[in-house]
């Protein structure tokens, strides 16, 4: 009998030490994945991002009005641009910090007779302001290598007052 007893144990240390190493293995393949996602956003996108919410909070909402896509312009009038970037800066104020949330690529055939192919980078961020949090997902189309805004949301608490 005192040689089965010692027979189990070898059979508990090795299924612990399995457990232990498939834990191990899906945590780095977790942290990885959430690098390479952050990888897939295209430096001039980012950049991109980074002027507009710049202009955002100076108040330059003509400016980033002119500049977005061609299919910002054609959903959104330039006074609900206005009310829509015041509105965030006002009652949410400077960005704190942002992360990411998740983001998407894709190459797009987009409707209409004179809007050609374009990249579609969708990117969400869960962004701390000074008086609040969000979620805020900007859309980008890329053409001729430059990235320009086609859409941009912010979800928050503080918007709902």
């Amino acid at each position: 009998m005192k040689h089965e007893a010692t027979s189990r144990k070898p059979k508990v240390k090795v299924k612990n030490a399995l457990s232990t190493f498939a834990f191990l293995l899906f945590a780095v393949a977790f942290l990885s994945c959430g690098v390479d996602e952050r990888r897939a956003i295209p430096t001039a996108a980012q950049e991109t991002i980074e002027r507009v919410t710049e202009d955002i909070a100076a108040g330059r909402d003509q400016k980033v009005y002119a500049e977005a896509a061609e299919e910002w312009r054609a959903r959104v009038s330039e006074e609900e641009n206005r009310r829509i970037l015041a509105q965030a800066r006002e009652r949410l104020g400077r960005v704190n910090s942002r992360a990411m949330h998740s983001g998407r690529q894709q190459q797009s055939a987009l409707e209409g007779a004179h809007a050609p192919a374009a990249q579609t980078l969708v990117v969400t961020y869960q962004t701390t302001f000074e008086r609040g949090t969000a979620m805020e997902t900007f859309t980008l189309l890329e053409r001729d290598g430059n990235w320009r805004l086609a859409g941009y949301s912010i979800s928050s608490d503080a918007l709902r007052q």
